[in-house]
């Protein structure tokens, strides 16, 4: 069989599971005992596949998701977020537009420790969202920085969604983790400067209001109770594994331990808190190793059946520039980012991107900082991005879609700069991971 009707073949499959409503992992892990019983000889190539699903997931990579995922959980349920958060909101003070900052200042902190774009967008916007409005912001103000904050959570570490990454890219994951941190707190730097903009364009979008003022020594106090101890274990896990102390899987583990021990020292742990933490954790890390298992068989049928060989070789057979391949790669995600969440995306266009970035002659690493940064695009893209949609459920009563998707455009337009920069100058995100080496 051709390459491309093998390819076409194993898409349809999958297609055609997931339009009658079947879960994306089911729906690969069906079209892969499908497609292993028509390329790898029946029954024996079924049992070959499975046999090499089960070893993906025994791999000791895999251990850090479950573990920044009970960070987050802890993050959220043990009450640690609100707690930064009132202190961020405190020390800035009478600043124009000051709760748009304070969702961006906030929300990359807390999006950093939380490792949870849905869950930091679903916080911030019903909390926020009607203060704001309560305040006199336009809807611009109150909804756009949470949707840009939101998926920061994807870029800066601990993100679970970057070790899921490179698990099925088969690349470092502690590289991947700390090539985010640039460009990650470059976006968030955008942010910033595009809320400036908006509120010296608009002074009445953000109106300013009478505040008590916080003394210096109050404000003091906050930083050192309420925020460097958060900050602190953002800094451990980074710094672990920058000077080679720790593995990603090692630092992850001593990042939950610190928000437990941060959680029995303010005295928020609770028996129940810890109980929804491990639960919440548990159910994302199942889901997560079956699409580990799903990913990596597709990748073999793709190899076996000679589609991925097929592909790259078409693919880099065209008289065109590395880069216009990258930007074709690019908006093929986007595209996809319009209709399917980001690891349905991941599961289809990883083992064919990265094989074929790597033939282009992509850094790996950089090239994952480029994928992360498309999927945190299409996570607020219209019209189906699925933050726009967590934004719709938490935001007041009578918000609407196309308020919520004007709202977003400015920081899509700041994510397209930094994809532009990072084309430029792609040290900003590898020079880090370099240090690491």
């Amino acid at each position: 069989m051709e390459w491309y009707f093998a390819l076409a073949f194993l898409l349809s499959l999958i297609l055609i599971f997931m339009a009658i409503g079947t879960p994306i992992a089911l729906a690969f892990l069906a079209a892969n005992v499908i497609g292993a019983w028509h390329f790898m000889g029946g029954q024996a190539g079924i049992m070959q596949m499975l046999n090499n699903g089960f070893g993906a997931l025994s791999s000791f990579n895999l251990v850090p998701i479950p573990l920044f995922l009970l960070m987050g959980e802890l993050f959220f349920r043990t009450g640690l977020g609100m707690k930064m958060f009132n202190a961020v909101d405190q020390l800035l003070g009478k600043v124009p537009g000051r709760l748009s900052y304070v969702t961006v200042v906030g929300g990359t902190a807390f999006s950093t420790l939380s490792g949870s774009s849905m869950g930091s967008t679903a916080l911030m916007g019903s909390l926020l969202v009607p203060e704001m409005e309560r305040r006199g912001y336009k809807k611009k103000m109150a909804i756009g920085p949470i949707l840009g904050t939101g998926g920061l959570a994807i870029i800066i570490p601990p993100s679970a969604l970057a070790v899921l990454l490179a698990t099925l890219a088969k690349v470092d994951i502690g590289a991947l983790l700390i090539a985010g941190i640039l460009p990650g707190l470059t976006l968030a730097v955008f942010y910033i400067v595009t809320i400036f903009i908006q509120t010296k364009l608009d002074p009445e979008a953000a109106p300013a209001y009478e505040l008590e003022p916080v003394p210096l020594k109050a404000k003091l106090k906050l930083i050192v109770t309420d925020i460097l101890p958060m900050l602190s274990v953002m800094v451990i896990i980074v710094a672990l594994m920058l000077i080679g102390f720790a593995t990603p899987s090692e630092a992850a583990a001593f990042g939950a331990l610190g928000v437990i021990i941060l959680a029995f020292f303010f005295r928020c742990m609770t028996w129940e808190a810890f109980k929804l933490s491990v639960t919440g954790a548990l159910k994302v890390t199942l889901m997560a190793y079956l699409i580990v298992f799903g990913s990596a068989t597709f990748s073999q049928l793709l190899g076996f059946s000679g589609a991925s060989g097929g592909l790259i070789g078409w693919a880099t057979g065209f008289d065109l520039s590395p880069i216009l391949m990258l930007l074709a790669m690019f908006a093929v995600l986007l595209v996809l980012g319009t209709f399917m969440e980001q690891i349905s995306i991941m599961m289809l266009t990883v083992p064919i991107f990265f094989p074929l970035a790597q033939a282009l002659g992509f850094d790996l690493i950089w090239f994952g900082v480029i994928v992360l940064l498309a999927l945190e695009i299409s996570f607020s893209t219209p019209p189906l991005g699925l933050l726009l949609f967590v934004m719709k459920g938490v935001a007041p009563v009578g918000t609407t879609m196309r308020e919520i998707y004007s709202a977003a455009i400015p920081y899509i337009l700041c994510s397209m700069l930094l994809v532009a920069l990072l084309i430029v100058f792609p040290s900003l995100a590898t020079w880090l991971p370099s240090m690491l080496q």
